[in-house]
């Protein structure tokens, strides 16, 4: 072999690349080609000497016979030579002698370029070429191969692909592997990392060796891969013209020995030959029966194919090949009538594997008699449209093969279904009475809507009104007067009784006239209603109820409403409490019917001292009023007593907790302002922080420790100090001013701070203006808030003093004349 000497590729250059790639690849071919030619040559040559000898003739002519016998049995050259070869018996020598050449051998022999061993390879080719003579199928041979390799190569599987004309894969054969699997791989898309297609694409073989690492780099076939632990994939033929892929699976591990890599090389250029002699029609075969068939079925309607069974080593049956079918035939991929010939059932119709259609078929084959399966339903398309319909499949033998029938339900059939399907889905009947021959026809379904069993028989229509509430028989008698005597259609509702209860019925008629316009047949239909008309007096019902409970709870509302405005004053505008100027505002919710339990305190205490107070109380309505107003009251009248703030908070706590009042929590900040020292003292209980805003400054106070009032026996509560500066805001508040649906609270507190930094000072520095702007018209909880604020010096002072003193005398005419409430 020689070949022109390549240039040095430039570094870089992918076109340099590619063409030494392909350079590469075509001396890899040339190579496989040459072996091949050399190993059949030394095989013809041998056989050639094998016919001179017995026969005399001359190389030529022995060449001749060889060529004419291979013709004659439809078979290769390299077959014939190795039946050749075969044929000869062993010869009885010592194996140190030579055997003596022959005259063809020239003056070495045919063996004289052989390897030491070669003789035993040839001796076992041999074997399994005339083997191979022997099987019709790529199915056939898969199995004869897994039986020849076992003992040789350790074979525990073997599989046959071809290639495909859209590119991938399809399984032609297989042995060793069972059926399901077979038919999972049936067919191999053409997509990277398949070792079986890289073989037939490359030509070249792929030894996967180490199952650990292959398995990275390709898709291994098994289920798991580690089934088989080395594998080698073999293209058929050898080189570019490789249509065919062989794979030999071994459970063993470990690499192939030399010995067994050009057995198998060797094997894989037999099976060229006998693939190829597949497709060479014989005289006589039953291929002409197969196409006599399909001859006739091009002319047949409905679905009908012909298969023969391929069989295993054992004579097992393993697959159909479909040999002809009709053109109604279709596949799970499409194909119809002729274009299915050739193929396999399990690749035609994968999921029939191990089915009970697929034992039906055996049957039929083992006893004889033909099988017909279940009915069942086959959606199919017509037109671009779903169509399922119903069939039955029928498998009777024929020969060695099974003609297969696909029988479609007859259409009257498929109506009656469809009717009887109708009434029972829609809980009717239907009836028709013939006035002329007295004939009477009920459904099934109208004896069971009517309550009455189909022994009894069907009723006249005069006597229909009878099985109807008395209330109802004389509108349903009525009706069908009307429809005898004048022909007027009806549509009728009536009720009747049975032993599970009333019925409500529904009856549709109308009548067919002869030609002077008389009645001479009704037909129509009746319907149970029950379900319908008990659902809509349930709805009925259900909406009174709702109506029922929205008075109840506006009423309660309205209640609730009144109260809390009685127990929560607000003043008409701000107050001065120890020296602050105080400003609250309280904001029910926009949305519901319920009132919540959020309320406030701004009070001065006996010794000059400010309370502030802002909680919420879980839930809304008359139970969290009333808990607000405890709370309200309680810390107002403990705190004014002496009591400390947290001593408070430790107190509420413990009188939410009273088994009378239930699991009510509520949340609360408490704080206390000394005038003298300029100091307010807090506490607080689960509620969010103050927020101090401090010379164009915002931020959340930090708050002393404290859980919610009614979560623990065992609760502390902190106490914390907070000296104000002329100018100070602080703003104490509920969680209806920073929550919103569907964000979290710390955007909510973000917002207020913001906002409480823009309209802190000067006029738009009012409580009106920064509510504002937080909040929406669809509030879902109520919102209160307490605005504190130190005045910048003694004129704020001054100009609150009137509004203090005002509030003062408003306070004294209340009802809790030792607070000053704001």
């Amino acid at each position: 072999m020689t070949s022109d000497p390549l240039p040095p590729p430039v570094r870089g250059t992918g076109a340099d690349l590619a063409a030494l790639a392909q350079v590469v690849a075509r001396q890899r071919a040339e190579i496989e080609r040459l072996r091949d030619l050399a190993a059949t040559s030394v095989v013809l040559e041998r056989a050639k000497g094998v016919l001179m000898a017995v026969t005399g003739c001359a190389p030529d002519a022995a060449q001749d016979e060889l060529v004419q016998r291979a013709e004659d049995g439809n078979r290769t050259l390299l077959e014939q030579c190795w039946l050749t070869l075969g044929a000869l018996p062993p010869k009885e020598q010592p194996a140190a002698a030579a055997a003596p050449p022959t005259a063809a051998d020239g003056p070495a022999g045919p063996w004289a370029s052989a390897p030491t061993g070669a003789g035993d390879l040839a001796d076992t080719l041999g074997h399994i070429g005339r083997a191979l003579v022997r099987v019709g199928s790529p199915h056939e041979l898969a199995g004869c191969l897994l039986d020849e390799l076992a003992p040789e190569a350790g074979a525990d599987a073997v599989m046959l692909y071809e290639q495909l004309p859209e590119g991938g894969l399809g399984l032609i054969g297989y042995a060793g592997v069972d059926p399901t699997l077979a038919a999972q791989w049936r067919q191999v898309p053409p997509v990277t990392g398949v070792p079986a297609l890289e073989t037939v694409t490359s030509g070249e073989p792929r030894w996967l060796e180490d199952v650990a690492k292959d398995r990275d780099r390709y898709l291994l076939i098994g289920n798991p891969p580690e089934r088989w632990s080395s594998r080698a994939w073999l293209p058929v033929p050898a080189g570019e013209t490789a249509r065919v892929a062989l794979g030999v699976l071994r459970r063993c591990a470990g690499p192939f020995e030399p010995r067994e890599r050009e057995l198998l090389r060797a094997v894989a250029r037999l099976c060229a030959g006998r693939l190829q002699a597949f497709d060479t029609p014989q005289n006589g075969d039953p291929g002409d029966v197969a196409r006599t068939v399909q001859a006739v079925f091009d002319a047949l309607p409905g679905a009908v194919t012909l298969l023969t069974p391929l069989r295993a080593a054992s004579g097992e049956v393993t697959d159909y090949r479909i040999d002809a079918a009709t053109p109604e035939a279709v596949d799970v991929f499409g194909r119809t009538g002729r274009d299915m010939v050739g193929k396999h059932i399990l690749e035609s119709y994968p999921s029939v594997a191990g089915e009970p259609l697929w034992q039906g078929y055996l049957r039929a084959l083992d006893t004889g008699v033909p099988f017909e399966g279940e009915p069942f339903a086959y959606r199919d398309v017509i037109g671009d449209l779903p169509v399922t319909g119903t069939y039955t499949v029928r498998a009777a033998p024929l020969g060695e093969g099974l003609l297969v029938s696909w029988l479609r339900h007859d259409s009257v059939d498929r109506q009656e279904q469809r009717l009887a399907d109708v009434q029972r889905l829609g809980n009717l009947g239907w009836a028709n009475w013939n006035l002329l021959t007295q004939e009477i026809s009920w459904a099934e379904q109208t004896y069971a809507v009517l309550g009455r069993h189909p022994g009894e028989g069907p009723d006249s229509l005069e006597r229909l009104p009878d099985l109807a509430l008395p209330e109802d028989s004389g509108p349903l008698a009525h009706a069908i007067a009307e429809l005898v005597g004048e022909g007027r259609p009806f549509d009728v509702p009536f009720r009747i009784g049975t032993p599970e209860g009333v019925r409500h019925l529904r009856m549709v008629a109308e009548a067919v006239k002869a030609s002077d316009g008389t009645t001479v047949e009704v037909h129509g239909f009746v319907q149970d209603l029950t379900a319908q008309r008990s659902a809509e007096l349930a709805l009925v019902e259900s909406e009174r109820a709702m109506l029922l409970q929205r008075g109840i709870l506006q009423a309660e509302r309205a209640l609730a409403a009144r109260l809390q405005h009685a127990l929560l004053p607000l003043p008409s505008k701000p107050v001065l409490l120890a020296g602050l100027r105080v400003e609250v505002a309280y904001l029910p919710a926009q949305s519901g019917i319920h009132v919540g339990g959020d309320w406030f305190s701004a009070i001065e205490l006996p010794d000059s001292e400010a309370l502030f107070v802002v909680g919420d109380v879980a839930g809304h309505g008359i139970d969290a009023v009333a808990t607000m107003a405890q709370l309200r009251f309680t810390a107002k009248g403990m705190v004014s007593t002496g009591s400390s703030l947290t001593g408070a908070l430790a107190r509420l706590n413990r009188l939410l907790l009273h088994p009378r009042d239930g699991q009510t929590t509520a949340t609360m900040v408490l704080a206390r302002y000394d005038p003298g020292r300029h100091v307010l003292s807090w506490a607080q209980a689960g509620h969010l922080p103050p927020l101090l805003v401090r010379r164009g400054r915002a931020r959340f106070l930090d708050r002393p420790a404290g859980i919610l009032l009614g979560a623990t026996h065992t609760p502390v509560y902190e106490e914390m100090e907070l000296l104000l500066e002329p100018g100070d805001r602080l703003l104490l508040y509920t969680d209806g001013l920073v929550e919103r649906l569907g964000e979290d609270v710390d955007t909510g507190l973000t917002r207020l701070a913001d906002a409480a930094r823009t309209h802190g000072r000067g006029e738009s520095g009012s409580l009106d203006a920064l509510l504002a702007t937080l909040l929406s018209d669809e509030r879902r909880d109520d919102v209160c808030v307490v605005d504190i604020r130190m005045p910048l010096g003694d004129a704020d002072a001054d100009a609150y003093a009137d509004a203090g003193a005002d509030a003062d005398a408003g306070a004294d005419a209340g009802d809790d004349g030792a607070a000053a409430d704001a």
